[in-house]
């Protein structure tokens, strides 16, 4: 009797949980992310110098949207230039004003994106998948367009949502250490 409740169960849960969230996460979809999340800088930066900052502000807003897992809670974001007491940017409205700035909320931000990038290269250290997480480390690097390169050591973790989608739970990002 046990264990037909049990399969019973088993069973149940099958049914009611969407197929797409079941699929492990792939490395090419974890590197297709980090592109998609480079190409979309590059964007909101071009973006921005061609149609002004309204312009780079509303597609920050639908990259944020897509990329970023803020739908589902807090993400765990700590960008690389934020600074005390604003250092973590767990809502989409912190994330925002760091990649285009002008919140008043947040009076450092003077917009990450829309600093004339031309180029966003990923160069992955290691990319670790489990079932439906994935978490990379490694360095991007940002280039303007002087040709001036920033580089940043950079962490992030997926998750995918019911949709299937890859979302990005915690991005970590700090200068290198120049010492």
């Amino acid at each position: 009797m046990k264990r037909a409740s049990i399969a019973t169960a088993a069973v149940l849960m099958t049914a009611i949980t969407p197929a797409l969230a079941e699929e492990p996460i792939s490395e090419a979809e974890v590197l297709a992310a980090q592109k998609g999340w480079c190409e979309a800088l590059v964007e909101i930066s071009a973006t921005n110098a061609k149609s002004g900052p309204a312009a780079a502000k509303a597609l920050a807003e639908s990259v944020i949207d897509s990329a970023y897992a803020y739908q589902m809670g807090p993400v765990l974001f700590k960008p690389t230039l934020a600074v005390n007491p604003q250092t973590f940017r767990t809502t989409r409205a912190g994330a925002l004003s760091y990649f285009v700035g002008g919140d008043p909320a947040f009076p450092n931000d003077s917009g990450f994106a829309l600093n004339d990038w031309t180029k966003c290269e990923i160069d992955n250290a290691a990319v670790f998948i489990a079932g439906d997480s994935a978490s990379t480390m490694g360095k991007v690097h940002f280039t303007d367009k002087d040709g001036n390169v920033t580089t940043v050591d950079k962490t992030w973790q997926y998750v995918k949502d019911d949709a299937g989608q890859l979302r990005i739970v915690v991005h970590h990002s700090s200068l290198e250490y120049a010492g």
